[in-house]
């Protein structure tokens, strides 16, 4: 075997003559492993990248419940297509939803745009508007200070006073409660003004037909003065209120200047 003179004895490196071996270049060993590692590392990169690449082409599988409480999941991110329509968009409408089958992929609900509640009107309310009420005061043509008034259940002429006298003086214009082309008056107190006994008086209203004709009275336009009405009986036709003597009565028409003042009257409004 032949002697490795390259190396010295252990016991006397330097004295038998021992110099550095230069025919081997250091590292050579060393070198080759590297190569040798990096060669290895390029060939399982590209066996990598070609597994991963055929596992991407090959189907996506979708959730699945089997029924044994086991789910799996696809490795693929799930992608949306936009709906058919004009520029790729199409108007959405709610329609009915099939059961969905077990396996299937849940879809969105789509639902209508809630509408908001009908406004209803509240209970004993009505749509329709309410009548205004027409309070009214009776004036004498002849005597324009003095008014209708009702005094110890009959009507008089009298001039107003305080404010006692201004409620007695003032009536609901109502209706006619025989012909609604019309009219009746009533008090602050509920009482219709009737005629009985030919005097004008205020009455309960007992629900009986003379009553109702006893109370109704048609306004004629006065024809000496202008703005003045005369008030015609229902039940009596040809009679007409007047007052005489300060007492408002009914009594027939009389073709005289003094009837047709007494029996003129001027409807305003109410004094309270």
């Amino acid at each position: 075997m032949p002697e490795d003179k390259s190396r010295p004895p252990q016991d006397r490196p330097w004295e038998n003559g021992w110099t550095l071996d230069t025919s081997r270049t250091p590292g050579t060993r060393r070198l080759y492993l590297a190569g040798v590692l990096a060669v290895a590392t390029i060939v399982a990169c590209a066996a990598a990248i070609a597994v991963t690449h055929n596992e991407t082409d090959s189907p996506a599988k979708t959730a699945r419940d089997d029924g044994s409480g086991l789910i799996s999941f696809s490795s693929q991110p799930a992608t949306t297509i936009p709906p058919e329509g004009d520029s790729g968009l199409s108007p959405v409408s709610p329609t009915a939803q099939a059961p969905r089958q077990q396996g299937s992929t849940p879809t969105a609900r789509v639902t209508a745009t809630p509408k908001p509640p009908k406004s209803t009107p509240s209970k004993g309310s009505s749509s329709k508007p309410k009548p205004s009420v027409t309070y009214r005061s009776v004036r004498a043509v002849n005597y324009p200070d003095r008014y209708w008034h009702v005094s110890d259940g009959y009507v008089a002429l009298d001039p107003v006073g305080g404010s006692e006298s201004r409620e007695d003086s003032t009536f609901k214009q109502v209706k006619g409660l025989a012909n609604a082309s019309c009219y009746s008056f009533t008090t602050h107190d509920g009482k219709y003004l009737r005629h009985r006994n030919f005097v004008l008086r205020a009455d309960r209203n007992d629900g009986s037909s003379l009553f109702r004709q006893d109370a109704t009275f048609c306004a004629r336009a006065s024809s000496y003065y202008s703005g003045a009405v005369t008030l015609e009986s229902v039940n009596y036709p040809g009679y007409f209120l007047r007052h005489k003597n300060f007492v408002v009565r009914l009594e027939r028409f009389e073709y005289s200047s003094q009837f047709v003042q007494d029996s003129s009257f001027q409807l305003v409004g109410g004094l309270v």
